[in-house]
């Protein structure tokens, strides 16, 4: 197949709440385009981006996955992603490779939880951004009502590219002011209130548009791109995957108004240089040198490990050998993949702005980065804030003899996705898989059983509770062992101070004069690590504190290595206790959507959870919408109270907000059972 010159590239993302109809939308759009013979529907379990057994059960997307086509000699790249919460980190990988985002509601639910959330993610990474309205043939008397709710919550910048006619059964052209009737507002109003945010943009349309009224079409490419990549407009297209009305018309907006890589927003990467972190802007140029990112790694039973890749920068070859990572290690692509679904196509090189697969390469993972020197092992990965798992279950393997198999598996599902993780609670001595929520969980755990034949015992696990310090204070701790021969001898004096909330953990060495050799400082630092993941108070890991090694002394037969971590890490204990320590719990962002007449039990049992609840919104269908910070560990049975006050008709869902200070009555029972477990 052949490569596609930069310009030719459109990189997609469709996004939204799960329901909007994005993966119907793919298979109207590749039908139509002609990249596939029937279109495929989701109840059928058909469709090229849904291939994986679990989402044809489930009838949903619970994978990001890649689908393009050519379309007036543009290569279209469409990254379909999961609309559930709680699949929000393959979402954020996918968006890394894509230069729009394309943001699909459905017109009989409206705006959403998960649509909020996406167009904030637009406004915040100042990415290129449209609103595709589907199924506008459901209930097309809603589709004024929702335009205009569209501006209301997120900006006049919400303006329409088309508009329905005929009841929904066509659009018409907003922008190009084709003529004909349309079923709400007016073609002339709206393509003059388009036409007039483009030109602000530019200052030879805008005199073109002052003297006649109107702009040549041509004329607006270049201030459209940049109205979307300022957010200056955000295009509105009107669609229905089902009946195909408006799916030609969006494939010409995909190719003709959507930014191509040299268009949109430049994608950045982190760079250290002198020990600070600086931003580095990729440049799509194809002989730069290279630089890919890899935004999403799955297996495959027969494949293998398959690492999904967008080129930002420089050309990739099949054949070629390049660096990973900041370790600079060598590995050799041997195969390289243009991705249709699951299907896949030998390529020869990528160019920037492609999006490729690489398999049969162990070591590449979620977020590497590939290059072409040694003098780029400095660049790592592009920021993104993936979101943090919280809801965990405890698993413990049903039969004898499967537990490294359950933990090798656990590992191969964390690298496929970045929004689970998997823990060992020293404390408590369990092994928990944390997730975004129970469907995440309880899709891991249909993995587990179907994909690999495993079964698992699960139960709640303990809160992540975390400790930190309040006030500054030092450490010292002499290790000195005699035994006859050669004896150990290390003595550490340490600073410990608290960091802000979320800033981790710091370790400085400030030592002078030789008084600790400096190939014992790292033994400190081990030790100090010690103690992070074990705690102080109730066994739960620290963080938020700054380490500084001021002193010490070393002998120069006794001292080992072996001395300094354990001087290390009870110089830091020292420390830890003199520092005011204290518990932190962790706080969730919590959204439950309810029917009106449910909305004083659901706000009085919040209230009773520790609950603050910061917005309340009416929503169009007629329900309410709560949001509000709420400690995790008030939340154990919250699925169960839902559905009992509002009927099973309550939605609700989580995310991650931060740690603060336990009230003083959940820390002294934390601390009296770490003392009870110790005794036992």
């Amino acid at each position: 197949m052949p490569g596609y010159a930069t310009a030719d590239i459109r990189n997609i993302a469709l996004v939204g709440q799960a329901g909007a109809g994005k993966t119907s939308l793919v298979e109207a759009l590749l039908h139509r385009a002609g990249a596939k013979p029937t279109r495929g529907e989701v109840e059928r379990g058909d469709t090229v981006t849904d291939f994986d057994p679990l989402e044809q059960q489930y009838h949903h997307s619970l994978n990001l996955a890649l689908a393009g086509f050519q379309h007036r000699g543009r290569r279209v790249n469409l990254i379909d992603t999961p609309g559930y919460p709680d699949f929000l980190g393959q979402t954020l990988g996918g968006l890394a490779a894509a230069d729009t985002m394309a943001v699909v509601v459905s017109a009989q639910t409206g705006i959403e939880t998960v649509t909020r959330r996406m167009m904030d993610l637009a406004a915040a990474q100042h990415m290129p951004c449209m609103v595709i309205v589907n199924k506008i043939d459901a209930e097309p008397e809603r589709l004024a009502g929702l335009l205009a709710e569209l501006a209301e919550n997120f900006g006049r910048e919400c303006l329409p590219l088309e508009l329905p006619a005929a009841g929904a059964e066509q659009v018409v052209d907003v922008l190009h002011h084709a003529a004909g009737p349309v079923d709400f507002s007016s073609a002339d109003s709206a393509h003059t209130a388009l036409v007039e945010q483009v030109v602000e943009m530019d200052e030879t349309a805008m005199e073109q548009y002052l003297e006649h009224g109107d702009v040549d079409p041509e004329a607006l490419h270049a201030p459209f791109e940049q109205a979307l990549r300022e957010g200056h407009l955000i295009p509105v297209c009107f669609v229905s995957a089902r009946t195909g009305a408006g799916v030609a018309e969006l494939l010409d907006v995909f190719s003709e108004l959507a930014p191509n890589p040299l268009e949109s927003t430049p994608h950045s990467f982190i760079r250290r240089v002198d020990g600070k972190v600086r931003e580095l802007w990729a440049e799509p140029d194809a002989a730069a040198p290279l630089l890919a990112h890899v935004f999403k790694v799955e297996h495959d039973t027969f494949v293998g490990r398959i690492a999904y890749v967008r080129v930002h920068q420089g050309t990739l070859k099949r054949g070629q050998t390049v660096l990973l990572d900041s370790e600079g290690k060598s590995v050799k692509v041997a195969h390289l993949l243009r991705v249709q679904g699951k299907e896949h196509t030998e390529v020869p090189e990528v160019g920037p702005g492609e999006l490729c697969a690489i398999t049969k390469l162990d070591d590449l993972h979620q977020d590497a980065v590939l290059h072409a020197s040694h003098e780029q092992d400095d660049i790592g990965p592009p920021r993104i804030h993936y979101p943090t798992p919280l809801v965990g279950l405890a698993l413990q393997a049903k039969r004898r003899g499967d537990e490294q198999k359950i933990t090798d598996v656990l590992h191969r599902l964390v690298a496929e996705d970045p929004g689970l993780r998997i823990e060992y609670d020293m404390a408590a001595n369990e092994t928990v898989l944390r997730g975004q929520g129970d469907l995440h969980l309880r899709v891991a755990l249909d993995k587990l059983a179907q994909r690999y034949n495993l079964q698992v015992e699960t139960h709640p696990p303990s809160i992540p509770y975390r400790e930190t310090i309040t006030a500054k204070a030092g450490g010292h701790h002499r290790h000195k062992k005699q035994t006859g021969g050669a004896g150990q001898f290390g003595e550490v004096i340490l600073e410990v101070e608290p960091l802000e909330r979320g800033a981790g953990f710091a370790f400085e060495d400030q030592v002078k004069g030789g008084v600790i050799p400096a190939q014992f400082i790292p033994a400190v630092e081990k030790g100090v690590r010690q103690v992070l993941a074990a705690g102080v108070l109730a066994g739960y890991p620290v963080e938020d504190v700054r380490v500084t090694v001021l002193d010490g002394k070393h002998h120069s037969v006794d001292s080992k290595e072996i001395a300094f971590v354990i001087a290390g890490r009870k110089a830091f204990l020292d420390a830890l206790h003199k520092a005011a320590p204290i518990l932190l719990e962790p706080m969730v962002h919590l959204e439950v959507t309810v029917p009106a007449g449910s909305m004083g039990d659901v706000s009085g049992d919040l209230a009773a959870r520790r609950a603050r609840v910061t917005t309340t919104r009416n929503n169009s269908d007629g329900s309410m919408t709560v949001v509000a910070q709420v400690p995790l560990a008030e939340l154990e049975d919250y699925a169960t109270r839902v559905k009992a006050l509002t009927g099973g008709a309550g939605l609700w869902s989580i995310q991650f907000s931060h740690y603060e200070p336990a009230p003083v009555r959940v820390q002294d029972d934390l601390v009296r059972r770490a003392k009870e477990r110790r005794k036992a």
